[in-house]
């Protein structure tokens, strides 16, 4: 089976750029998007393996239990696409029961989506791959060589959650352009929950949520020569109930100033780097949010221990 690898040299903001314009903020910031470099990437496999990061094993079963249902839902043959396809696990999941026409792994990383695409490939022969290189975040191109077949763009792990509330919603509108009329979205959502269990699963015991975090200044370091010590920032990660989400920051330990080029950056003892929020959403608030991107419900299915939550959703 003919497969392609389609490089559309993701723009916006290089991860210069948007390092010199987060630090220069009255309160630092950084895009999460920037976590995703090859080490990054690694790092975020590795998290999704620790124990407390109950999310992949919760959306695993609750997809195995209900891949008959969205396979009579979705039928066979349609075109999958997944943004922010990372190592290609999850969609294993549904390849078997919905028998694509054609599959688009989508990813900001071009040499990890490479690998990926190959290792799938090696062991799922019938398939036709056509993967993008693309910042999902700004546009979602699809590859010419894909076929004019109804479409369903699967977006597992909760990223969403990522997206503060106007973003979310700007990014399911653009979801829904790229389904087209007879399009479906499967989509997974994380859960609001205890916090207790929250904070376990962004403060693991061996610590590769903080290794992940952390890699952001490796990162400045390896790529941008920035003059800093990352040992000399912890990091952090806490529920914020208010706002219902999970906040990460990288803080600074102490007085410091960091250096990239020309440009300096002052830190106080304690002073932040916000680089993620993690937003969790009910059923009734997802839904509530799905509608102002013009998406509706087909069907959504609520894991038993209430930690996870997928939806199928048509365009209104």
């Amino acid at each position: 089976m003919p497969n392609t690898f389609h490089d559309y040299k993701p723009r916006g903001l290089s991860f210069h750029d948007a390092v010199v314009n987060g630090l220069s903020q009255a309160h630092k910031t950084l895009p999460p998007k920037f976590f995703y470099d090859e080490r990054g990437s690694q790092l975020f496999e590795e998290i999704c393996r620790q124990p407390e990061y109950y999310l992949p094993d919760a959306e695993r079963e609750l997809l195995c239990e209900c891949i008959d249902e969205i396979a009579q839902l979705c039928g066979t043959g349609r075109v999958i696409i997944e943004p922010g396809a990372g190592r290609l696990i999850k969609i294993r999941l549904l390849l078997d029961r919905l028998r694509p026409s054609a599959f688009v792994p989508m990813d900001i990383s071009g040499q990890f989506l490479k690998s990926s695409m190959q290792d799938l490939a090696r062991d799922y022969p019938w398939l036709a791959i056509h993967a993008a290189c693309v910042d999902f975040t700004h546009s979602m191109p699809v590859p010419e060589p894909v076929p004019d077949e109804p479409r369903l763009v699967f977006f597992p792990g909760s990223s969403l959650g990522n997206f503060h509330y106007d973003e979310a919603v700007a990014f399911l509108r653009r979801v829904r352009e790229t389904l087209g009329a007879d399009g479906l979205l499967l989509i997974g959502v994380d859960t609001k929950k205890p916090a207790p269990i929250l904070h376990a699963a962004y403060n693991d015991g061996a610590g590769v949520t903080a290794q992940f975090n952390l890699n952001l200044l490796c990162r400045m370091v390896r790529e941008l020569d920035a003059d800093l010590d990352p040992d000399n920032f912890d990091h952090l990660a806490c529920y914020n109930s208010e706002l219902g989400r999970i906040e990460m920051h990288l803080v600074s330990r102490q007085q410091q100033q960091i250096r990239i080029d020309d440009h300096k950056f002052a830190f106080g003892r304690g002073e932040s780097v916000h680089t993620e929020c993690s937003y969790k959403y009910t059923p009734d608030e997802f839904l509530s949010l799905a509608a102002e991107a013009g998406l509706s419900e087909v069907k959504h299915w609520l894991a038993k221990d209430r930690l996870f939550c997928v939806y199928l959703l048509k365009p209104e």
